[in-house]
């Protein structure tokens, strides 16, 4: 064909777009795929190059990602194109809790996942560790009702299957009776994930979130690392798309999409200066706000009323010390007054701080800033000497061991799970024919999140895009079911609403007036 004319074009080279195009590329259909960034590939599970401390290179990445138990499509696609490495299973997550001049700790990851009451009672383990009941205080208890009724909300209301947005409620609300402590652990979880205050952190995202990663089933908690980071496995992601006759142009950036005849006519950006691309079908699969800039730019009338998630930016400090800490565990949580957010010892998790580590005694922490706006708007110096400073209140031990330090600010990328009213918010199909989309944004029934909804949205855009071609369709794997006992509140709840609906419609229909033709 022309260098200008494809059968399929994708734009966006993260993990939803690098899963569509292996999958077209599978069937033989060669897809193209059009990435940003003039030199990184996989969107925020790429690399984003490396520091010098003390003359020893470090890879870096937008962040320590985790493959959790349910994540059942991408470690199924890594390992079937045997791309999927050696995982390290993560053995524990401590939270850190600080209130005034109190600093309480609790290891608290693997009681969750290996408790010993079904979920989702499972979190009442927490209450027979020491540590645990250190932390919280008697408002806490006094609570625990309050906990119990989100806790059961998030079992018995599917906001993504039931496509219910939930709309006006926020997490901030929905947290407001907590007590202190658990009001702190939970908020610090959520914040892990949806990157900002509880009080801009939708309901409905906050429910599916729970309902994904831990309520329904205490295996969910269980996730491991990637030994070498995510970089070199987008860039094996990336080989094996061009082995099997995909191509990938970085540097190449989509402002205007418009429909011509029967094929799409895409104007992009690169070095080389402004294209015009042709093709019969485009995958939208770039972040929600590139994603939101597209479709507005490209269809300002159709599109005035569409949704598109939030793009968080977050910030990631590494910190490196000359010794190890006394006591920390891998991996976890800092929340209440702490500025700082979740946190990874990478010389336990990647290979080559593992490697220094080893020969010098010291030690390296990954911490993750996810707001609020002003603390992010900070200039790094004085964003770093604030984080110094709290992070030496809970490792004291490590004062004047520091080796380096290093900064690194992401985009506004990382989607604020949230759903749109019904008919606003994009799913993989659009309202214009050829033209679909793929990304952890994009509105879909399944209960995944994040690396797993972006591989997930990918495989059913490529799917759709092979039937539309005539070709047959990937198979999808069925989620994991919740445990009986969370499984079975979860239809008695489900019954009870559809009960509820079924006697207002009722009502509704008897306070109608008599057609008077149907009387005659």
């Amino acid at each position: 064909m022309p260098s200008n004319k494809w059968h399929i074009i994708i734009i966006g080279g993260g993990v939803a777009g690098l899963t569509a195009a292996l999958h077209l590329a599978e069937r033989g259909l060669k897809p193209l795929l059009l990435e940003a960034h003039p030199s990184q590939i996989g969107g925020r599970l790429a690399g984003t190059g490396e520091v010098i401390v003390g003359g020893q290179p470090f890879p870096l990445e937008h962040g320590v990602h985790g493959l959790w138990d349910g994540y059942i499509h991408l470690k199924h696609m890594l390992a079937r194109h045997n791309l999927l490495p050696e995982l390290i299973p993560a053995r524990e997550e401590e939270w850190i809790y600080r209130s005034g001049s109190f600093i309480g700790r609790s290891p608290i990851g693997s009681t969750i996942r290996n408790s010993l009451l079904p979920a989702p009672f499972h979190y009442l383990q927490l209450f027979v560790k020491p540590s645990f009941l250190w932390t919280i205080d008697w408002r806490d208890w006094l609570s625990l009702l309050h906990v119990w009724s989100v806790l059961i909300m998030a079992v018995g209301v599917d906001p993504f299957g039931e496509n219910q947005p939930l709309s006006g409620e926020n997490l901030g609300r929905a947290l407001r009776r907590w007590g202190p402590a658990i009001r702190a652990l939970f908020v610090g979880l959520t914040r892990n994930g949806m990157s900002t205050h509880p009080d801009n952190v939708p309901l409905a995202g906050f429910l599916a979130f729970l309902r994904f990663y831990t309520v329904l089933r205490r295996r969910a908690w269980a996730f491991s690392y990637l030994p070498q980071g995510g970089g070199p496995l987008c860039e094996a992601l990336a080989a094996r798309i061009t082995a099997l006759g995909g191509e990938i142009r970085p540097g190449v950036r989509l402002h205007h999409l418009k429909k011509d005849g029967e094929d799409w006519r895409l104007e992009v950006d690169s070095a080389k200066g402004s294209l015009t691309l042709h093709s019969q079908f485009v995958l939208l699969a770039t972040d929600s706000p590139n994603a939101a800039a597209i479709i507005k730019g490209s269809f300002p009338a159709e599109s005035e009323n569409l949704f598109f998630p939030q793009g968080m930016e977050n910030a990631v400090i590494h910190l490196w010390f000359g010794r190890k800490p006394r006591r920390a565990h891998e991996a976890g949580i800092f929340s209440g007054d702490f500025q700082m957010h979740n946190f990874f010892w990478l010389d336990r998790l990647y290979e080559p701080y593992r490697n220094w580590s080893d020969q010098t005694g010291g030690s390296c922490i990954e911490v993750h800033i996810y707001g609020p706006p002003e603390a992010l708007a900070q200039p790094d110096a004085l964003l770093i000497t604030q984080v110094l400073s709290e992070f030496y209140k809970a490792h004291p031990d490590l004062k004047g061991a520091l080796l380096g330090q290093h900064l690194q600010r992401n985009a506004a990328s990382h989607t604020l799970p949230a759903l749109g009213e019904r008919g606003s918010h994009l799913g993989i199909e659009t309202p214009w024919p050829g033209l679909f989309c793929a990304g952890d944004w994009v509105q879909d029934p399944a209960p995944c999140f994040f690396l797993e909804r972006a591989c997930f949205t990918g495989l059913k855009a490529a799917n759709a895009i092979l039937q539309a071609s005539g070709q047959p369709a990937f198979e999808t794997l069925p989620y994991p079911a919740a445990e009986p006992l969370a499984g079975w509140i979860e239809n008695l709840m489900r019954r009870g609403r559809e009960n509820i609906r079924k006697r207002k419609k009722g009502a509704s229909h008897e306070r109608e007036p008599a057609d008077p033709t149907i009387e005659r």
